[in-house]
């Protein structure tokens, strides 16, 4: 990576650690201050969905605004959005107010990340995409386990002192960005593809993004609130809970190279009974703390690791015209499994006691493990086509850099179409797979015969942009 790129991209990058470090302990702040006050678990999952929801919603909206008054002004603004929210929660501690700032603080939260993932877009081509991807990973989860040893450092000052410090990270992080006199120009986005064309195109890649959205959501929100209600100390929450964003840094990687050696909705059942197996062995084993964190771990390394996993077997069956704008709306219903997630766990949690966080962990991993083996046994997984490239639910803007030059290659080479009347009832559509197709089932090739200067001609599809070259 060249200096100049470096250069570039040092600016969105630290801003995104700065801002990162105080949004990686918020959620924890808001369930611990909750719970202390109190509230029962139903109100702490609505609030914590309220933030989800608002990062859904900008998701949807705020690049009109990027593209209306530029990437550092829309940055200063969204970050002072942020900064005023969160002290907004330091001086009124009603639930219901903090819905409404946690629904606005969503919102401005993910028009940063906006900002940021664009400016990354625009900073090299996709040639060094890999990179600055990796980059924003280590950033984004070096801040948040940073974020959660800081929890008890802050929650000990006592009153308005955690909110007051996460405004200040958010007003800082606007210093790097400011300083930077270059303005990049926000890439042109495609919109979504319908939850319907999804589930069409891929229903392993839906079920599994919508699932990884509840299974994070429950992490951020209702963990601290388990972890809390077994009597540990605020300090030890916040070093439980870097264990488990530890966990997901160290093992998301490891798990997706694993991924892209084998069939990966093998790969996905595995992780689901994996969830499975470590809640089972968080409920009916003797705890101790050192289990307790190395189970912790290992839970986030899984919770983490399935929604790439999932939009990595989607990428193997996308053609490479509808890339982005699968990622896009794989990355809209995980933000959907997000905001249901608190509200749907909660009333478990009321009802089973504070071990139905992991008996809802348990259901939803055995759930998962049925429904990938159904689609295994209805359909067989296509070939990796393309390296597992790490990601995390972020803005729209992330989708598209999490798309590599080696996933749009490996997904033109082995396009081919299949006539899904049969198969998909009352929907006429043919859907984009992957690898050679099956001896004894007939098939439309994907691209037909060279016309001129040896490009191929492509059949076009509804609501996918065709692939002018190769």
């Amino acid at each position: 990576m060249s200096r100049q790129l470096l250069t570039m991209a040092l600016a969105p990058l630290l801003g995104l650690f700065i801002l990162g470090i105080g949004n990686g302990f918020l959620a924890t702040v808001i369930t611990l201050r909750l719970d202390a006050a109190g509230e029962s678990a139903v109100v702490i999952g609505w609030v914590s969905s309220a933030y989800f929801i608002g990062l859904a919603l900008g998701a949807m909206l705020n690049d009109r605004l990027l593209l209306r008054i530029g990437h550092i002004r829309a940055y200063g603004s969204f970050a002072s959005l942020v900064a005023v929210t969160v002290l907004l929660q330091g001086l009124v501690d009603h639930p219901w107010a903090w819905f409404a700032l946690r629904l606005i603080g969503g919102w401005a939260t993910v028009g940063v990340y906006l900002v940021i993932e664009s400016w990354l877009l625009t900073a090299g081509d996709q040639k060094v995409r890999g990179r600055l991807l990796a980059l924003y990973m280590i950033a984004l989860y070096a801040a948040g386990v940073l974020g959660q040893l800081l929890l008890g450092v802050t929650e000990a000052l006592g009153g308005a002192a955690s909110f007051m410090v996460i405004a200040m990270l958010a007003s800082l992080s606007v210093l790097p960005m400011a300083m930077i006199p270059r303005v990049s120009p926000l890439i042109e986005k495609a919109e979504p593809l319908s939850p319907l064309r999804l589930i069409t195109l891929t229903p392993t890649g839906v079920m599994g993004s919508f699932g990884s959205g509840i299974a994070v959501a429950a992490v951020y929100a209702l963990l601290p609130l388990y972890l809390q209600r077994s009597g540990l100390s605020v300090d030890r929450i916040g070093q439980m809970m870097a264990v488990v964003i530890l966990g997901a840094m160290l093992l998301q990687y490891p798990v997706g190279r694993w991924s892209d050696r084998h069939d990966r909705q093998l790969v996905l059942i595995i992780i689901g009974a994996f969830c499975a197996l470590i809640s089972a062995a968080v409920l009916w084993l003797p705890m101790s703390p050192w289990l307790l964190a190395g189970l912790l771990f290992l839970l986030g390394g899984g919770v983490f690791s399935l929604y790439p996993v999932a939009v990595g077997h989607a990428a193997d069956r996308a053609p490479a015209g509808a890339l982005v704008r699968m990622s896009q709306g794989l990355l809209l219903i995980n933000a959907i499994g997000s905001a249901l997630s608190p509200p749907l766990i909660s009333p478990v949690m009321g009802v089973l006691g504070d071990a139905g966080l992991f008996w809802s962990f348990g259901a939803l991993g055995l759930f998962l493990v049925a429904f990938f083996g159904w689609r295994r046994s209805v359909r067989p997984a296509p070939v990796p086509v393309a390296p597992f490239s790490p990601s995390t639910p972020m803005s729209s803007a992330g989708a598209e850099l999490a798309v590599t030059e080696e996933q749009l290659q490996g997904a033109s080479e082995h396009e081919y179409m299949e006539d899904l009347s049969g198969v998909v009832p009352e929907v006429d559509v043919a859907e984009p797979m992957v690898g050679p197709p099956p001896a004894d089932e007939a098939h439309v090739a994907y691209f037909a015969e060279a016309l001129e200067d040896d490009v191929p001609a492509q059949e076009e599809l509804p609501g996918i942009e065709p692939v002018i070259g190769r």
